[in-house]
């Protein structure tokens, strides 16, 4: 019976661990804005407490032996039943200003510290009991590393699927709370199975283990930390990359890392499903399909390019943590093994959340993962070793074997790739070619096949894949105009630059314009892109001017101000802004002078728009405009039931309410319209799919807006305008609440010929049309 008890604990243990993840990171999403960075900050804290949890399993183990650690340990489990449920207090805020991630850590702690702790000790700890209980199975105990990662992805994919669209926050929490209570009464039941078996009190300190026993050396503890930092890694990257253009939601959170975990059930399993060296030799291939990624502008592909991103990743991680489960040493170390580990995983997440936005001004973090797996992968012609014989001769032997093979070779080769990749470049410079998918293609694969030519010499082969992306990086970004200034923080990425034409100045957030403005002084009153007079807002303020309204507008997102352009003398103007660097960059009047220069009154209210709009004056606003927008993703927490009945207890009875929904990856107007219909309102809407060129030449970018009163006959005037319909409500789209957003239903697929709805900071590179005899390229 002790198998199958230790089995069910630790089922219990691991989905009680990744229940909690996303439910926590659900409760503090609205109060950061939706950045993907919340999540990532999240996993830093959960890596924490696990890598706190595997030392207290190691130290403990250690000091006081197997039967009196489960004394101390049923002991600990009791403590958290004192502040269950997990939650944040009602008056929880984030700071206004600066970077929020240390505010994030101490709220989690205080919310869920002590329960996670305490719950994340139980994978080593139980290994290490059962490896002491004389069961058969118990000489080499780390098959049940495989059967924990399958609660915790059963949890993890459970959570998006079943939880969250059935289940309130607070039934989530109790439901968890319940379940904790059933794992203590587990342990003690795991506890009892040891204490009455003969093994644990013959050899109290060590497992029956009949492998040789052999020192720890540093270079196996390195080897440990760098096989599980870098996938660490690479699950924060490509998280940041999938959630930065559609949403923060917790659907998407989990599949990277229910990715990771699966890594480790296949590879920690009995049989391993895929063989480790099948997914090394595939690894070079999917490098070299991958790189040209980084480069691909993901309004255009859509959602067709996440796939690929999960899929390389699935396979990185695979040869990471296959190299991992390789190198495992005996039961003896097993704690210790899982400590280092778990050290590596927390390395790897403090490098994506804390140490590359303070030292990177791009997200340079997940090329550079990559490049780290590539130097990480072994030879495909090397003999697979055993595990159980002499571990540590042989990594000794491999230590020496790469000292003697890393030679001037390994780093003259790849910057021969690099020279041949500059020579491209120039080549295409000199001959004026524009920067076109063709030209890109160019430059990157090229020196990219060269480089697959070294995939038998991993540090040979990631050192030219790292020269190949950084030089295709600097190909790419010379299409685009001069960069003013640059700046990143928990929010993201904001640059401030030219037009490549270079008469428009723009603010870029990730991959997506966030406004512009003219550089000739004439101009410089006019808003552009999503705001243009011959746009969807430029319609709104226009009736609104027809009715001789100035009364106050409140705003949530601020871009570069260009809304401002339209307010009357003294009229008021509330913009309500997360990002306090945006604020400073929409201030600089060396770049933007929307707000200086308004006729009417701008107040920038910093903090949360759903949260800092809830301050304001009941009936207050005449119109409110929702305009936010982290990159191409429209934070969720924004679009729902319980943010729809905060703007309408802050518009007057007769006020407008419009939502900028323009998005590559989600249409948005059926869920609109589907919170409208709930709260008995009026709706209509106008969708640019494209713009002409002469429309595009005058500074305006395809807009998608919705507007809504409680009063039908105000949008009369607006819907007699061309390209304004009513919106259809349809009933299959479910209402998105604080609780759940379903954005399978709304996806929105690329198709050819059409135009994405949120331009890219600059034109994706393409071949000039052939129906424009000027060269010029056509925007898509």
């Amino acid at each position: 019976m002790a198998l199958p008890l230790y089995i069910i604990t630790l089922i219990l243990s691991s989905s009680l661990l990744f229940f909690v993840q996303p439910m926590v990171g659900k409760m503090i999403l609205p109060l950061l804005g939706g950045t993907p960075a919340v999540w990532n900050t999240c996993m830093v804290f959960f890596q924490a407490c696990l890598l706190a949890g595997y030392a207290y399993a190691h130290g403990s183990g250690a000091w006081l032996g197997a039967r009196k650690q489960a004394w101390l340990h049923l002991t600990l489990l009791a403590v958290p039943l004192l502040v269950l449920p997990i939650g944040f207090g009602a008056d929880v805020s984030p700071p206004a200003s600066g970077n929020p991630v240390l505010w994030l850590l101490v709220q989690l702690t205080l919310c869920a510290g002590l329960p996670f702790f305490v719950v994340s000790a139980s994978a080593p700890l139980l290994q290490k009991w059962f490896a002491q209980t004389g069961h058969p199975s118990a000489k080499d105990p780390y098959f049940l590393y495989a059967a924990s990662n399958v609660g915790s992805l059963g949890a993890l994919l459970g959570y998006p699927l079943l939880v969250e669209p059935n289940m309130a926050l607070g039934a989530q929490t109790t439901a968890w709370s319940v379940g904790y209570g059933l794992l203590v009464v587990a342990f003690i039941c795991c506890a009892i199975a040891l204490w009455r078996s003969k093994s644990s009190i013959a050899t109290p300190d060590a497992a029956l283990d009949s492998s040789p026993r052999v020192s720890m050396g540093w270079p196996r503890r390195l080897h440990w930390i760098i096989l599980a930092a870098v996938p660490s890694s690479l699950m924060l990257g490509v998280t940041t990359h999938v959630t930065t253009n559609v949403a923060a939601v917790p659907l998407l959170w989990v599949v990277p890392l229910a990715i990771y975990l699966l890594t480790f059930i296949m590879v920690f399993a009995a049989r391993p499903p895929i063989s480790h060296r099948a997914m090394v030799q595939s690894f070079p291939f999917v490098v070299v399909v991958l790189g040209l990624l980084f480069f691909a502008p993901p309004q255009e592909l859509g959602w067709y390019v996440i796939p690929i991103h999960l899929g390389a990743f699935f396979v990185a991680a695979m040869v990471c943590h296959g190299e991992l489960a390789r190198c495992r040493p005996g039961t003896q170390h097993l704690t210790e093994y899982y400590l280092w580990m778990s050290f590596g995983g927390v390395l790897g997440g403090l490098f994506n959340a804390i140490v590359a936005p303070l030292t990177f001004n791009s997200i340079a973090e997940y090329p550079l993962a990559v490049v780290a797996a590539c130097m990480l992968m072994p030879r495909t012609s090397a003999t697979p070793p055993s595990r159980l014989k002499s571990q540590d001769s042989r990594l000794r032997s491999q230590v020496s074997r790469l000292r003697s093979q890393v030679s001037l070779l390994d780093f003259a080769m790849p910057l021969g790739v690099g020279l041949i990749a500059l020579a491209i470049v120039t080549g295409l410079k000199m001959s004026a070619v524009p920067l076109t998918w063709l030209s890109l293609m160019a430059v990157f694969f090229i020196p990219a096949f060269l480089s697959f030519q070294f995939k038998e010499s991993p540090i040979r082969f990631g050192l030219a894949i790292g020269v190949v992306l950084l030089v295709t990086a600097f190909y790419a970004e010379s299409g685009s105009g001069d960069v003013l200034a640059i700046e990143r923080n928990f929010f993201g990425v904001k640059k401030v630059m030219f037009s490549p034409d270079g008469r428009t100045r723009l603010l870029a957030h990730g991959t997506t314009n966030h406004g512009s403005q003219a550089v000739d002084a004439a101009m410089q009153d006019e808003p552009l892109a999503y705001f243009h007079r011959r746009g969807p807002l430029g319609d709104v303020f226009k009736t609104i001017a027809d009715e001789g309204s100035r009364r106050p507008v409140g705003i949530i997102g601020l871009g570069v101000g260009s809304i401002a352009a339209y307010a009357s003398p003294n009229q008021q103007f509330t913009y309500y802004e997360i990002d306090p660097a945006v604020e400073v960059m929409a201030r600089n009047e060396t770049f933007f002078t929307f707000l200086s220069k308004c006729r009417g009154t701008v107040d920038v209210v910093l903090g949360d728009g759903r949260l800092t709009i809830a301050r304001a004056p009941d009936k207050h606003f005449g119109l409110i405009i929702l305009d936010a927008f982290s990159s191409d993703a429209i934070p969720t927490h924004l679009l729902s039931l319980e943010a729809m009945n905060v703007y309408l207890s802050k518009l007057a009875d007769d006020g407008l309410l419009a939502f900028h929904i323009s998005n590559g990856f989600l249409n948005l107007e059926p869920v609109v319209a589907r919170l409208a219909d709930q709260a008995h309102l009026a709706c209509i809407s106008r969708s640019d799919r494209g713009v002409r060129r002469d429309e595009l030449a005058d500074g305006q970018l395809a807009a998608h807006y919705v507007v809504m009163s409680r009063i039908p006959e105000r949008l009369a005037a607006l819907e007699s305008k061309p390209r304004w319909h009513r919106c259809e409500t349809s009933k299959d789209v479910p209402v998105w609440t604080d609780q759940y957003c379903d954005i399978l239903g709304v996806l929105r697929l690329p198709q050819p010929g059409t135009e994405p709805a949120h331009m890219a900071q600059r034109p994706p590179p393409r071949e000039p049309s052939r129906e424009d005899d000027s060269g010029e390229l056509k925007v898509r």
